[in-house]
């Protein structure tokens, strides 16, 4: 394994690992990576659960997950199971348990797996720091099997699985006091329990770990897969999931962000994509990401990397040199392809960000505008925003009477006669490039480089370049270069998501640039731009909007999650770098909005707990007053500012 996580950094080859049983849906092994998702209906209306899962079902899931967070709701789950087998539906059905270890040993009896959270099953989340002695430490280990141990016991007895599911926001005060809010943190808690298991010769264990931010939530799993191997222990497989993505683009990019940054490194053997929507929309996004996996087996050789430089366990950007304003400390740069149209106008330039405002003969721009449009052999003919460079074709650029003020693209060093005194982008094809390219690019300070590849493993390709750059001490800064077909938005946000984001989540990347590979539309153009800049922030490297941090809704759910994110979102998206958690309950309120600025969390009836960071500031808001009370906190922490016009509106 290349740094003990994955089979290889340059070829696709899914990590094997233990087989699972579930209800006759064997997860791991040899199987094929399964689909899931998780009811949002109250589990005490039998009907209307029952009613959703068929839907599920339907959808593509493969097993569908209900919450029990008591009693109550965990013996309800028999009556909504022979419903389902009365109805023909025998799929696997998972309870999911969160402090209540009677209603997840009721459950065990029941269902055909249980999920556990190490964070909140056995301890208690105060937000305290807590010093400990070894001894303390020791005791503290013990007390947990103690509480742990019934419900392996009745897991063994019934053949049931379970999965061990850690979330980064809601690891206990014991683990955070010993290692911090770290994805180490997140994999101790799940060990602790595994070696329980272990050490009671139970098995049927399925792992996951994860958070709401993807850089933090792909370090964790390949940390525990490091981990595990580093302790001997059992392979088992890993459920892969994003919490709290959101909904609508935002959700589906960063979901693909994560998981399939973990689909490429070959590691995962389940998905769950988190979406505030209904579930049955979860299960299409996930096989997108899923199947798309079958064309890396037509992938190009690649040549191995012998050294891979970046510590797949902790976020360090790629070092570069600045050119411009790319590379270095500035935040990654988008272009816009317009190459492929011959008459550019004024107006064109509104669906990547930049608005003439011809009242006020000016230009505006919104919070995605693009930083460089490529125009290729049609420069644009008017001057364009300040916060718009251009970028055309070296042949063209050779022949402009002014060329200060537009960078060349060079295809072709043996034909470069003179360079811009600035900047100059060059294209690189990763499987077409000869070596002496490399050369040329050391002893050109002012170069940028645009990578590109058509290998099907576009990832694995660009990253071996990126490591042998790297290797030979080339710091001249990449903008990655993808190119698509007319895909539906749901594709091509998850392609993109996925090919960029497994770069940028190892440091790789100092500017994106989506193009099309037949002639778009202006819509389509908005889309690219929009996924690059979506991309960019989920991978945390470019902040440009305000971030939700919202749950994807289950039967704990004290409020309508779509209409109060809806809601909350038209009265701050345009609070830049703020980021909102939206928690339909108490379970998923302080902890899964772990790094949220602001907290809007369900805990009661028309009740509303309001949280700055992770201190609750108000409790039993009533709902009507909640939205108002939350801008109002914002506005005392001074991170509020007035909203100006709808540029894009005009």
């Amino acid at each position: 394994m290349i740094k003990n996580y994955c089979n290889s950094l340059t070829e696709y080859s899914r990590r094997k690992t233990r087989e699972v049983n579930i209800g006759g849906v064997p997860l791991g092994g040899n199987n094929p990576i399964r689909v899931q998702s998780m009811t949002t209906v109250d589990t005490m209306d039998t009907m209307g659960t029952v009613e959703q899962t068929l839907r599920m079902v339907e959808s593509g899931c493969e097993y569908v997950r209900i919450t029990a967070p008591s009693i109550k709701e965990a013996q309800n789950l028999e009556t909504i199971k022979n419903e389902l087998l009365r109805r023909g539906c025998n799929t696997p059905l998972v309870a999911d348990i969160h402090f209540t270890p009677n209603a997840a040993e009721l459950a065990a009896t029941i269902v055909e797996k249980v999920r556990v959270n190490p964070g909140n099953y056995a301890d208690k989340k105060k937000f305290e720091e807590i010093e400990y002695t070894d001894e303390d430490y020791a005791s503290e280990l013990n007390r947990i099997e103690d509480k742990f141990s019934p419900l392996v016991e009745i897991c063994k007895a019934n053949g049931t699985a379970m999965r061990i599911g850690t979330n980064h926001g809601s690891l206990s005060d014991r683990i955070m006091s010993r290692y911090g809010d770290t994805p180490l943190g997140m994999v101790e808690s799940a060990l602790e329990f595994i070696r329980i298991c272990e050490q009671m010769e139970y098995k049927d264990l399925v792992i996951s770990m994860k958070s709401s931010n993807p850089q933090v939530m792909v370090q964790a799993y390949r940390l525990l897969v490091n981990k595990l191997d580093e302790e001997g222990l059992e392979p088992y497989p890993l459920h892969l999931g994003v919490t709290e993505a959101g909904e609508a683009e935002d959700g589906r990019i960063k979901s693909a962000v994560g998981i399939g940054t973990l689909l490429e490194d070959g590691l995962g053997d389940t998905v769950r994509v988190s979406l505030t929507e209904e579930p049955e929309v979860e299960a299409p996004v996930a096989r997108i990401l899923v199947d798309r996996l079958i064309s890396k087996a037509d992938q190009k050789p690649i040549q191995p990397i012998d050294h891979y430089p970046i510590d797949p366990f902790e976020y360090t950007r790629r070092t570069s040199t600045e050119v411009a304003n790319i590379g270095d400390q500035n935040v990654p740069r988008v272009i816009a392809d317009f190459s492929m149209f011959e008459n550019i106008g004024v107006k064109d330039l509104k669906s990547i960000g930049h608005f003439y405002l011809p009242e006020l003969d000016k230009w505006s721009m919104n919070d995605t505008g693009a930083d460089y449009v490529y125009t290729g052999k049609n420069p644009v003919e008017f001057m364009l925003p300040n916060g718009l460079k251009e970028i055309v074709d070296y042949s063209v650029w050779r022949n402009l009477n002014d060329k200060s003020n537009k960078y060349p693209l060079i295809t072709d060093i043996q034909i470069v006669k003179e360079l811009h005194s600035v900047l100059n982008f060059v294209f690189i094809n990763t499987g077409l490039e000869p070596e002496s390219v490399l050369d040329w690019l050391g002893s050109n300070p002012n170069a940028v480089v645009i990578l590109e590849t058509d290998n099907a493993h576009a990832t694995a390709s660009i990253r071996q370049l990126a490591s042998e750059l790297v290797n030979n001490d080339i710091k001249v800064p990449i903008v990655i270069k993808q190119s698509y077909s007319l895909l539906s938005e749901d594709e091509l946000m998850i392609y993109a998501s996925t090919d960029a984001g497994t770069l940028l989540v190892d440091g790789i990347g100092d500017g994106l640039m989506i193009s099309p590979k037949e002639i778009p539309d202006l819509q389509r153009l908005k889309l690219y731009n929009q996924t690059a800049f979506g991309i960019l922030q989920a991978a945390r490297t470019r902040i440009t909007k305000t971030e939700y941090i919202s749950c994807p809704s289950c039967g704990r759910t004290l409020f309508d999650l779509q209409e109060t994110t809806a809601m909350i979102r038209k009265r701050t998206d345009h609070l830049k770098g703020v980021k909102i958690g939206i928690m339909g309950c108490i379970v998923n309120g302080p902890g899964e909005m772990a790094d949220a600025d602001f907290g809007y969390v369900g805990s009661g009836k028309g009740k509303i707990t309001l949280y700055k960071g992770k201190e609750v500031v108000k409790r039993g808001v009533p709902s009507e007053d909640a939205l108002d009370e939350l801008i109002d906190l914002i506005k005392e922490n001074g991170m509020w500012v007035e909203p100006e016009s709808k540029v894009q509106n005009i």
